[in-house]
């Protein structure tokens, strides 16, 4: 079978596609612009990958080798009906689907089962947690995660293994289209209103998913907000988020990767029955993963973070880590989330002793709201004192510098992709000490 997959440099479609050359199947795709990424699954066998979307394009591959699957992600979902590839698609009688409809066909056809990792915050942590403690004790696994890991690739496909490890995301209701052997809640919190209005239709949803689940480990607050009727029959651990073994046993540091850790040593024991200790032991060498508390360069770190809880958690890593004051580089991840999450800004970075807000990363907006730029989220902002409106330029730079060289732990909450702060911090400090 051929498959296309269009947006193949994305974290969600380009694992996806790698995972599908491995198991065996004809691949091929597009993206609108070239990237490191896409490099590396043209070398690892991912060849006839066209940069630019066009109609003349998608035919040529299709004239050499008749393309029986197009996979599409959500944001070429978005240009339906002036995306060149879906009307050749639709023209040319070529099925089409978004990428958790294929994936399920795999998983059917290669008798895998899933293991899916859900929640609002910490599910890419969770989800390389899992890749990484199943390795550890000698477990083949199949596995898709959405950051680079530097123990394996960010998708993977092994003939051996039964499990397929999952990063499920519930944006656009993706997790919606799974019924996992396993899944994991890592947090849940209001997100994506313009997927989800209301926060009940939000809880809804993840009450949904794990009525679809075989078994489900999820916290004892989650299981609460959800209203779960949970009794020994029903097919749902709750774990105590005060277990002494995440202030004692795990020596990860911060809160929530302990947490996190707990999860996934819980998880393991359900499928494995290894001992619970065994498995904690290997999880307090978990290496982390990029862009999650990523040092960058002495005393720079890139995190990213962009919900409130998200944010808090990163705030109290650099706590616990630095000896130091801690500084913080804030670039918002969509204008419409920093109307989402206004009124939580007063307080959210209250640990900082200094903040510098740059220009939010703009993607998917409600054009109806009024644009928040670095001064007027300065003005939501009530603690710290000391905050101001930057860009991307050499005047940041060398406040980083500065507080680099003070010993200040400078933590930069980034977005990511092109133009993203996350990309200038890589260019200006990575070859820097």
């Amino acid at each position: 079978m051929h498959v296309f997959f269009s947006g193949i440099g994305g974290t969600g479609i380009g694992p996806l596609a790698l995972i599908a050359k491995q198991a065996g199947f004809s691949v091929s795709g597009s993206d609108k612009q070239h990237s490191k990424y896409i490099e590396y699954l043209i070398n690892q066998g991912v060849q006839d990958v066209h940069i630019g979307q066009t109609a003349e394009a998608i035919q040529a591959i299709d004239d050499r080798k008749p393309i029986d699957w197009y996979v599409y992600s959500s944001a070429v979902e978005k240009e339906q009906g002036t995306s060149p590839e879906m009307r050749y698609c639709q023209e040319n009688g070529i099925r089409m689907s978004k990428r958790d409809e294929f994936l399920n066909h795999l998983l059917e056809t290669k008798n895998l089962q899933m293991v899916a990792v859900a929640g609002t915050h910490g599910k890419t942590t969770t989800t390389a947690m899992m890749i990484w403690l199943m390795m550890q004790i000698g477990k083949p696994i199949s596995y898709s995660v959405g950051a680079k890991i530097g123990f394996g690739d960010m998708g993977a496909y092994d003939t051996k293994g039964k499990y397929f490890i999952y990063e499920a995301d519930e944006y656009d209701k993706n997790f919606l289209a799974f019924h996992p052997r396993l899944s994991l809640i890592t947090g849940i919190d209001w997100d994506h209103p313009d997927i989800y209005p209301t926060r009940d239709e939000y809880e809804q949803a993840f009450v949904q998913f794990l009525s679809q689940s075989q078994h489900s480990i999820i916290w004892h607050q989650d299981a609460n907000k959800l209203g779960l009727p949970v009794s020994e029959d029903d097919p749902i651990t709750i774990l105590d988020e005060t277990h002494e073994s995440i202030g004692s046993g795990l020596g990860l540091t911060g809160l929530v990767n302990r947490q996190n850790a707990w999860l996934v040593a819980n998880a393991v024991h359900e499928l494995t029955d290894r001992p619970l200790d065994e498995l904690v032991e290997h999880m307090n060498k978990f290496p982390g993963v990029s862009r999650r508390f990523e040092q960058i360069a002495p005393h720079i770190y890139s995190d990213y973070a962009h919900t409130h809880e998200k944010i808090r958690g990163a705030l109290q890593v650099a706590d616990e880590v630095s000896p130091g004051d801690v500084v913080v580089v804030y670039e918002g991840l969509h204008n419409t989330r920093q109307h989402f999450i206004k009124d939580d800004l007063p307080t959210l970075f209250e640990t900082a002793k200094s903040l510098y807000i740059v220009p939010s990363y703009l993607a998917r907006e409600d054009e109806s709201l009024e644009l928040l730029t670095p001064e007027k989220l300065c003005d939501l902002v009530e603690k710290p004192n000391t905050k101001y409106p930057m860009q991307l330029d050499d005047e940041l730079r060398e406040v980083i510098k500065k507080h680099a060289y003070r010993g200040d732990l400078v933590l930069c909450l980034t977005a990511g992709g092109g133009g993203s702060l996350d990309e200038w911090l890589r260019k200006t400090f990575s070859q820097k000490t």
